[in-house]
């Protein structure tokens, strides 16, 4: 099969028909083998029953309903697992992904070895609000994460299947695929300006506690891409200097006072009387805790099950 088609829903049941018969249209024009996998994501309206009536005309339209609202990372995920085409696209329920863009993103996979191709909504028709928090959001991303796309959160995107079978898509993550797929060592990752279009129906899903979990997400994925397998780097060398500098000052105030009584006839102030101090103190402690995260974190670690789990490309 050449194109698996996941589609994440949640109350597009307007959308639903259009959207298959579109689908259905240009990949017939491009005469490309496909399944597109509906995963209803727990939706209050005829969504189910609208995925039922089109698998019965179309045996290509196949259909998973969750019991309850789980997120788009869930549906993605489950889409993945049950997907079988050489490439995976996934788009959007609301037909603001335009199908049209399938058979040159497929070409970009097949033909130009892309590992991922990631869609850019270079003119939106988003709300004012979403367009600006999406910008923001895109720039810190290409800070921290130092992958150069324009619009992670596009949910139009090629895959080869082998990169989507090698990942664990959860919480928000599907944000950031490509970044977990670069975590994989899939390197080749491109990007494709793509269409655009204004919602035909429904409402938009985007709410605040959507960007303050991606946020949260991007920190998550970006400690895990670089002290996953190793968290003793990151605690171990923080908590070292934290301690090393909170006894560095401890020892210079006791070593203060201790020259004062030695050598000088001053009375000098009880260390415990300088504010000084409890900073050392409680520098000291932040190091110990922190060192001893990492220790816990490498004990985990250590005695997890994919400790060894490593990506093999060829082997003789």
């Amino acid at each position: 099969m050449n194109i698996s088609i996941v589609v994440p829903l949640f109350n597009e049941d307007e959308s639903l028909p259009k959207l298959e018969e579109w689908i259905d249209r240009v990949m017939r024009e491009h005469k490309l083998s496909y399944e597109v996998i509906m995963v209803d994501d727990g939706s209050h309206d005829n969504s189910w029953p609208v995925i039922e009536s089109l698998s019965k005309k179309n045996p290509a339209i196949k259909g998973i309903k969750f019991r309850r609202n789980y997120g788009k990372s869930a549906a993605l995920y489950s889409g993945f697992e049950a997907s079988k085409g050489e490439v995976i696209i996934t788009m959007d329920a609301d037909l603001q992904d335009s199908p049209d863009e399938v058979p040159e993103l497929y070409r970009m996979i097949t033909e130009e070895g892309y590992d991922v191709v990631s869609g850019w909504k270079k003119k939106r028709y988003d709300p004012f609000v979403k367009r600006v928090t999406s910008k923001l959001y895109n720039r810190t991303t290409r800070m921290v994460t130092g992958l150069k796309l324009h619009d992670m959160n596009c949910g139009l995107k090629a895959y080869r299947s082998t990169v989507i079978k090698s990942i664990e898509v959860y919480g928000e993550m599907h944000r950031y695929i490509p970044v977990l797929a670069k975590r994989a060592g899939f390197n080749n990752i491109g990007e494709k300006v793509v269409e655009h279009r204004a919602r035909e129906f429904g409402v938009t899903k985007f709410g605040w506690e959507r960007f303050i979990n991606g946020f949260l997400d991007l920190m998550s994925v970006t400690f895990m891409t670089k002290f996953g397998k190793k968290p003793m780097h990151f605690f171990g060398i923080w908590g070292s200097l934290m301690f090393f500098i909170g006894g560095i000052v401890a020892t210079y105030l006791i070593a203060q006072k201790v020259y004062y009584l030695t050598f000088t006839n001053l009375t000098p102030r009880d260390v415990t009387d300088q504010p000084l101090f409890y900073l050392a103190l409680i520098t000291i402690v932040i190091g110990t805790q922190l060192f001893l995260a990492g220790f816990i974190g490498e004990l985990v670690s250590r005695n997890s099950s994919d400790r060894n789990d490593y990506l093999i490309e060829k082997k003789i």
